[in-house]
C-alpha cells in the first residue's frame, strides 16, 4: 500500500461510506455463518487496524495477520492479537479456524489461487472463508494502482481461483452496482485528464448520503444483480461444504 495512504487508512475504514457499507454486508454474513457461537476461532487476513474485531469477538476468539505496520495504531488493544507479517506457507499457527475473512485482500496477491490453498490448510472441516475482492477487469483506475492490486474479478474467475485452491464458492454476489457505472466514469475521465486523486473521507452530509445509497442498495437489490464494483464470497472445502 502506499505509504501515504496507508496513514490514513484508519479513518477511511472506520468513518468513509464505502468501508462502512461493506462491512455491514460483510457483518450480516457473519452473523449469518456463526450464529448464536460464542466459540468460535476467526482470522482475519489482512486485517488492518482490526476495526471489525469487536464485533467479531462476540462469537469467540479472532486474531489477525497483517503485513504492513503502517496501518496499525500502537495503542490499539488489540495489537497483541495481530501477527504483523506477510500472509505466506511460513504462517502456520496452532489452531485452525471455524471462519477466516479476506477483505478485499485477494487482489493484493500475484498468485491468489496460492494465497487461497495457504487459507484452506488453515480451515476447520466445517468453516468457512468469508472474502470481498473488486470486481471486473474493466473497472480498473488509478485507486487498484495506489492499492497495488494485481487482478479485479468476476464470479466466474473467482469459481475458477477457488476451485485451483482446492475450495468450493458456497455463494457469491455482487456488491456496490450503482459504483459499476461511476467507476466506468472514473475511468474515462482517468483517460482524459490522468489519475483520480486518493480517497479522502468526504464532507459529513455527503459521506452519510452515499452510505445511505449503499445501505438502500444492499436491501433492494440484495443479491440478484449481475454486476457491481465488488464481489463477495463464501467458501469452503469441500468435504466441508455439507457441514
Amino acid at each position: 500500500m502506499d505509504p501515504a495512504y496507508a496513514q490514513r487508512y484508519r479513518d477511511l475504514a472506520i468513518r468513509h461510506w464505502w468501508w462502512r457499507a461493506r462491512n455491514d454486508a460483510v457483518s450480516r454474513e457473519v452473523a449469518r455463518l456463526l450464529g448464536s457461537r460464542r466459540d468460535a476461532a476467526t482470522l482475519d487476513i489482512g486485517c488492518g487496524d482490526a476495526v471489525l474485531f469487536p464485533f467479531l469477538s462476540r462469537f469467540g476468539h479472532v486474531e489477525g495477520v497483517e503485513p504492513d505496520p503502517a496501518v496499525l495504531s500502537a495503542d490499539s488493544e488489540w495489537r497483541h492479537r495481530i501477527e504483523v507479517r506477510p500472509f505466506d506457507e511460513s504462517f502456520v499457527p496452532d489452531r485452525r479456524y471455524d471462519l477466516i475473512l479476506m477483505l478485499d485482500v485477494l487482489e493484493h496477491f500475484e498468485d491468489p489461487r496460492g494465497a487461497l490453498r495457504h487459507a484452506a490448510t488453515l480451515l476447520n472441516t466445517s468453516g468457512r472463508i468469508l472474502l470481498t475482492v473488486p470486481a471486473f477487469r474493466l473497472l480498473w483506475t488509478h485507486h487498484d494502482e495506489l492499492n497495488r492490486h494485481f487482478h479485479r474479478f468476476t464470479k466466474r474467475q473467482l469459481d475458477a481461483v477457488a476451485g485451483g485452491a482446492g475450495l468450493e464458492v458456497i455463494q457469491s454476489w455482487y456488491l456496490f452496482h450503482w459504483l459499476f457505472a461511476a467507476k466506468l466514469v472514473a475511468r474515462a475521465r482517468e483517460w482524459v485528464s490522468g489519475p483520480s486523486p486518493p480517497e479522502e473521507v468526504p464532507v459529513e452530509r455527503l459521506n452519510e448520503a452515499l452510505y445511505r445509497v449503499c445501505a438502500a442498495e444492499q436491501r433492494i437489490a440484495g443479491r440478484s444483480m449481475p454486476f457491481g464494483s465488488s464481489l463477495i464470497a463464501v467458501m469452503a472445502k469441500p468435504d466441508g461444504r455439507r457441514s
